[in-house]
């Protein structure tokens, strides 16, 4: 009876040490990871607990003490009118850059994969503009912004159309910061979509010749459009996350002007906590604009997935 009962004895030892095992592995997996996880909370969890709870206070900047105040700076926001131009400032900025963004940011690598020479140096060419210093790229475009020595109105007058003076004019200066915003975000877009373009299988488009997809727009529509959704997503979401963070450009060519019609959150963010030292107001904008960005990435992110093929 004793030889009969070993073989479940060993059946009971195998099930424990594969448990200690596991636990094992376990405790090393959190030893390892700890102070990584320990960083993320202090760095960035940290960070905005802080700001969430200075947001219900009335402190400003300098003061020795901090008094709570509730929902104040929140009440304050909803009734400043200049808030909501903000915020129709700031969807209008992303609304005018993100598709465009994306869409020649497409167009560029399609049209880079498409050729046979020179793929490095369009590649390089396009992607200049995210590397570069967005500050010293904003003089030059404030030059060729110029009402009467810019390049753009130069153009324009040469081929008899109306000239204005774009970043002093409170219908256009939006949008002329929208157009240094699309310079700049172009070239992560293309290089973004090669690297999605690199990644569809040539089957796909041989087996699409075959069903008779013989055309590029076919070939495209059937194949290309379908494969890119992964990258299509994550450019969008990239793209509309860096338009909502404008700043650099409005602040050294506009200032928020003329009659605020370039004010943007993350600008307002900076006035209100740096120039007017009201940190509790600047820490409630920061809330909701962290909230705004959040509830339109995850909408975006649910909309997209259902029409997003992974390969």
């Amino acid at each position: 009876m004793s030889d009969l009962a070993l073989p479940h004895a060993a059946g009971r030892v195998v099930p424990r040490r594969r448990a200690a095992g596991a636990t094992a592995e376990q405790l090393a997996a959190w030893v390892l990871a700890g102070p990584a996880v320990m960083l993320i909370w202090v760095m960035l969890l940290g960070p905005t607990v802080a700001v969430l709870v200075l947001s219900f206070t009335d402190w400003t900047f300098g003061m020795p003490e901090i008094g709570w105040a509730g929902l104040d700076n929140y009440r304050e926001m909803a009734a400043d009118p200049v808030f909501w131009q903000t915020l129709r400032n700031t969807l209008l900025y992303v609304a005018f850059v993100v598709p465009l963004s994306v869409f020649l940011g497409l167009g560029a690598a399609i049209l880079i994969e498409a050729g046979t020479s020179l793929r490095g140096f369009y590649r390089a060419a396009f992607f200049l503009p995210v590397v570069s210093t967005l500050l010293a790229m904003a003089l030059v475009f404030q030059f060729a912004f110029h009402p009467t020595v810019g390049a753009i109105n130069l153009t324009l007058a040469f081929l008899r159309l109306p000239t204005t003076d774009w970043l002093k004019n409170g219908n256009t200066a939006l949008f002329a910061l929208g157009v240094i915003g699309i310079w700049q975000a172009i070239g992560l877009s293309m290089v973004l979509f090669v690297a999605g373009l690199k990644a569809i299988p040539k089957d796909l488009y041989e087996a699409a010749a075959v069903d008779g997809a013989d055309g590029a727009f076919e070939r495209f529509r059937r194949v290309t459009w379908p494969m890119l959704g992964p990258a299509t997503l994550f450019v969008v979401t990239i793209t509309a996350i860096r338009a909502f963070q404008v700043f650099d450009t409005v602040q050294v060519l506009t200032d928020g002007g003329p009659n605020k019609s370039t004010n943007v959150l993350l600008f307002q963010m900076y006035q209100e906590g740096f120039s007017f030292l009201r940190s509790a107001y600047a820490a409630a904008l920061t809330v909701v604009f962290l909230g705004f960005v959040l509830l339109v990435t995850v909408i975006q992110v649910k909309l997209q997935e259902r029409h997003t093929h992974y390969g």
